[in-house]
């Protein structure tokens, strides 16, 4: 029996929000199992850093969404479209919230001239029949191949709910990735023991910078933003109740700030209630399983 190739854990983006940033990419994760591969999240510029990793994307069985903010799924249509033009045929699983299945057939009304004169004239196979979309509306088991076994709960992101966790279990291994959340009781029990928590991150101290930049004044927005994310601190609590071997950061907010998105200050900031291995994520940083 040929021995199974590593598996890995791919940032792609691990800025937090919808601003125009250069310094991270917006959120989009790969997990690499025996060659397929699976994606968490579908941020604006996933096709470009997918290409820079190396990633082969004719090899992605199934994408996951954990939540319908726009920096989540922004490129979500395009990863669709890109990877059938570059050969995929299919099929690929596509898991997230309602309204998946519509935003991804109107993504393909959207781009409904292009598609029709490809498969018209370049003899591609046809798009629509290519994906599979479910919709997730509960805690629950998701999906399982002979690599991955994923489940999900729901977490708690103000008004964007729902807003979903999800937990891979590969060779052995737990991997957790949190969404967008505010500090949750259930993602605690949800990941209890996982090797890998990948985790949203808050610092305090930049929300001001954050509304100044964007909507200066704007009290819904500094409310969204505190109460809707896990600050530091409140991280660190998480990873040390669920007793994980390894936490990474990821989703920073606020991102590419000169001041405040240092790896120092966000390892302080998390130190201060978690002794464990902490991971400061970075834009295709992997990560070996």
């Amino acid at each position: 029996m040929p021995l199974k190739e590593s598996s890995e854990l791919v940032l792609l983006g691990t800025g937090g929000g919808p601003r125009i940033w250069a310094a991270r990419s917006q959120p989009a994760n790969a997990i690499i199992a025996n060659g397929d591969v699976y994606i968490i999240d579908a941020g604006d510029g996933v096709i470009g850093q997918l290409a820079k990793s190396g990633i082969d994307t004719n090899s992605i069985k199934a994408i996951f969404i954990t939540h319908n903010h726009s920096d989540h799924v922004a490129d979500y249509g395009t990863l669709l479209l890109r990877t059938w033009q570059s050969g995929h045929k299919g099929p690929i699983n596509c898991f997230g919230p309602p309204p998946l299945k519509d935003m991804t057939n109107s993504y393909m009304d959207y781009m409904n001239w292009d598609i029709n004169l490809r498969i018209q004239h370049e003899a591609r196979p046809d798009f629509k029949s290519m994906i599979n979309v479910l919709e997730i509306t509960h805690n629950s088991f998701v999906y399982q191949d002979s690599n991955v076994k994923v489940d999900c709960i729901k977490v708690p992101h103000g008004e964007a709910d729902p807003s979903y966790s999800y937990r891979f279990q590969i060779d052995g291994k737990v991997i957790v990735f949190s969404g967008d959340t505010s500090k949750s009781e259930a993602l605690i029990g949800f990941a209890s023991g996982a090797d890998i928590l990948v985790h949203e991150v808050l610092n305090l101290e930049g929300v001001e910078a954050i509304i100044e930049k964007t909507y200066p004044g704007n009290e819904a927005f500094r409310n969204h933003i505190i109460e809707g994310h896990t600050t530091m601190s409140e991280v660190g609590e998480i990873a040390s109740q669920a007793k994980v071997k390894t936490l990474v950061l990821n989703h920073f907010v606020p991102t590419g700030s000169p001041l405040l998105d240092k790896e120092e200050i966000w390892q302080d900031g998390v130190r201060k209630t978690f002794n464990g291995q902490i991971i400061v994520g970075t834009d295709l940083l992997r990560i070996p399983l």
